[in-house]
C-alpha cells in the first residue's frame, strides 16, 4: 500500500493502518506481538506489517487522504514500555503533513494517559476490552477485566463519542456473554468493533478452532440490530448460553438483516480491514465491502436456521 509493494487485491481498505512499537510487555494469548509468543515480529492477527519511515509513510498517507483513497489512520500501538512518546511523534508527524483523522488503539492505564493521548491531537481512542467476561479476560489476556472496563468507562465518560473498544468471538465466551456486553458497550456511547477469534502459528492459542460462522452471525445480528435500537440484549432468549430468539417475528428479522449490512466489518467510521481475521477464499467473518444478493441470503438463513418461531 502506498507505492511500497503493488498487490493484487478485490477489496482495498478504506483506513491507513499503520503499526508501531516493538515486542508487547503484556502476554495475550492470541496475540503474534505478545511477550512470550514465537510468532514473527511483523504479525499483528493473521495481517504482516511492512516496516517503513514514519515521515515517509505520513506523507504518503496525506496523499493517499487528498486523493480520496482512505478516510482516516488507525495507528495500532504495541504496549512496548514507550508508547505514549511514539503515538505523540507518530500523529504529530502524520498531522505535519495532512488533517486525516486519526484513531489510536492503545492500552490505557489511568486518565494522565487518556488525556495525554487526545492532546497529541488524535479524534477517536480504542481501548480494547477482547474479551466478554472476567473468566475469558483472564485466561486469554491476563490482569483485571474489571480494571479496564473501568477505564473504558471513565473514557466514554470523558470523551463522549470519542471511544471505541474490540471485542472478539470465539475465546470461550458465550453468545448470551457477547451479547450482553455489546449492549453495555452501546449503552455507554462506546462503538464496538467486532472481530472473529484467529488462530496465528507460534501463539498459545494457535491450537484453538475460531467460532462457527453461524454462531458468529447471530453475534453480527444481535449487535446491528441493538446500535439500531431495534432490540435489547434482554429482550433476547437464550438456552445454555446459545441465543434462541431476538424478540422479533422471523419476518421482522428478516426485514432488518435484508441489506447486509450487519455482516460487515463493524466499529470505527471507515474502518473495512480487508481478511483481517479471514483467509481469500475460507469463510468471510466480516465483509469488507457491499454483500451480493446470495452472500445476505446465506447470512440470514444461517440465524434463521437456529432460531425458536416468534408469533
Amino acid at each position: 500500500m502506498f507505492g511500497y509493494r503493488k498487490i493484487a487485491a478485490d477489496v482495498l481498505p478504506t483506513t491507513a493502518y499503520l503499526m508501531t512499537g516493538d515486542r508487547c510487555i503484556y502476554n495475550c494469548g492470541f496475540c503474534p506481538q505478545a511477550q512470550n509468543a514465537l510468532s514473527r515480529p511483523r504479525f499483528l492477527s493473521r495481517i504482516t506489517w511492512h516496516e517503513a519511515g514514519l515521515e515517509d509513510v505520513a506523507q504518503k498517507t496525506a496523499y493517499a487522504y487528498a486523493a480520496g483513497r482512505i478516510k482516516r489512520v488507525c495507528l495500532q500501538v504495541v504496549s512496548d514500555g514507550q508508547p505514549l512518546s511514539e503515538i505523540r511523534d507518530t500523529v504529530c508527524t502524520i498531522k505535519r503533513f495532512s488533517d486525516v483523522p486519526i484513531c489510536v488503539s492503545v492500552r490505557i492505564k489511568n486518565t494522565d494517559e487518556l488525556k495525554f493521548i487526545v492532546q497529541s491531537g488524535v479524534d477517536r481512542i480504542t481501548i480494547a476490552l477482547d474479551a466478554a467476561g472476567s473468566y475469558v479476560y483472564r485466561n486469554t489476556k491476563g490482569g483485571s477485566w474489571n480494571a479496564n472496563l473501568d477505564m473504558l468507562y471513565t473514557a466514554a465518560d470523558l470523551y463522549p463519542g470519542r471511544i471505541s473498544t474490540h471485542l472478539i468471538v470465539g475465546l470461550g465466551e458465550t453468545e448470551e456473554e457477547m451479547i450482553n456486553i455489546l449492549q453495555q458497550m452501546q449503552d455507554r456511547g462506546i462503538t464496538s468493533g467486532l472481530f472473529a477469534f484467529t488462530p496465528v502459528p507460534g501463539t498459545p492459542m494457535a491450537g484453538v478452532t475460531p467460532p462457527r460462522v453461524d454462531s458468529y452471525r447471530r453475534i453480527q445480528a444481535a449487535r446491528y440490530l441493538m446500535e439500531g435500537k431495534l432490540i435489547t440484549a434482554s429482550q433476547c432468549k437464550f438456552d445454555s448460553g446459545n441465543l434462541t430468539s431476538y424478540g422479533l417475528t422471523r419476518a421482522a428479522l428478516k426485514e432488518h438483516l435484508s441489506g447486509g449490512t450487519a455482516f460487515k466489518t463493524s466499529g470505527c467510521p471507515d474502518c473495512n480491514r480487508p481478511y483481517y481475521n479471514e483467509k481469500p477464499g475460507g469463510v468471510m467473518y466480516n465483509y469488507p465491502r457491499e454483500l451480493t444478493p446470495d452472500e445476505i441470503s446465506e447470512a440470514v438463513n444461517s440465524i434463521l436456521d437456529n432460531l425458536e418461531e416468534e408469533s
